[in-house]
């Protein structure tokens, strides 16, 4: 929540101090914990998930705090009803990333022969990884056409294979930690999903990725 003000406000003092308060005060509560091996580890975990989670999720907010770039930009939904630029910006890593996973989850089930990264991920493909690139790229395009105006048709092709390329590590990454602790699925939150982070591992990686493209290239 804390990252989240900070990148709501987006104060430059307040990030030094809400990372310098999160080192200090996790390293205090572990003098208090009953079992005191492996403290670098808990120390570790705590700081990494909460720079994992937090801070990665605040680059939405970021986005939708961002509307100031692109005033000089117009757009309007299907039915002609304006939306606010904040909104357009906050939604294109959604929809970028889950036209992406869909994409590849179902090319890869159909064609997937070439396994992408077996060691963490034996059901992942190249195939289904091309299939995802071309998908995100696809509603990149719609999603100019319906919702952001500010994106080039460069843009949409660069954000579409980067995203399709970003979007698996996410997932990736997501996978070896539930195998480093030795467990199937995060939680059972969302049915049909191996928890909360299953469906927005990836949105971890690529929300940022868009943020920052779009802050230093997409925008003149």
């Amino acid at each position: 929540m804390i990252l989240g003000l900070n990148a709501y406000f987006q104060s430059h003092l307040f990030t030094v101090i809400t990372i310098t308060a999160l080192v200090i005060v996790v390293a205090f509560a572990e003098l208090f914990r009953r079992k005191k091996e492996e403290a670098i580890f808990h120390l570790s975990g705590t700081v990494f998930g909460v720079i994992y989670v937090g801070w990665l999720f605040s680059h939405l907010i970021l986005l939708s705090q961002m509307p100031e770039v692109l005033e000089p930009f117009t757009y309007k939904n299907i039915f002609g009803i304006p939306i606010r630029l904040g909104t357009s910006l906050a939604l294109l890593p959604f929809v970028l990333t889950w036209s992406n996973d869909s994409a590849a989850f179902f090319v890869g089930r159909k064609f997937g022969k070439t396994k992408f990264f077996p060691v963490i991920s034996p059901k992942k493909t190249w195939e289904g990884v091309m299939g995802g690139a071309f998908a995100a790229i696809l509603s990149a395009f719609i999603y100019h056409y319906l919702y952001a105006s500010y994106l080039s048709w460069f843009d949409c092709v660069t954000l579409g294979i980067t995203v399709g390329i970003v979007a698996p590590i996410g997932d990736l990454v997501e996978s070896m930690i539930k195998r480093d602790v030795k467990i199937k699925d995060a939680s059972a939150i969302i049915p049909g999903h191996g928890g909360f982070l299953d469906r927005f591992d990836s949105l971890l990686f690529t929300a940022p990725l868009i943020y920052y493209y779009i802050r230093f290239f997409a925008v003149k």
